[in-house]
């Protein structure tokens, strides 16, 4: 359901999550809320405070 990763602003269309550096366009990472986690490499990205 890749349309729960996109969220409308005003005429826009924005990401939710960013997409893996790893696996390129069209691989979403996972919100762990401290980090973001690329469920197809494994690929982790702490986020910042």
């Amino acid at each position: 359901m890749k349309w729960k990763m996109y969220i409308l602003k005003g005429d826009k269309v924005m990401r939710r999550n960013p997409f893996c550096p790893r696996c390129g366009l069209g691989v979403f990472m996972a919100d762990h809320g401290d980090r973001y986690a690329c469920g197809k490499c494994g690929y982790t990205q702490w986020k910042r405070k």
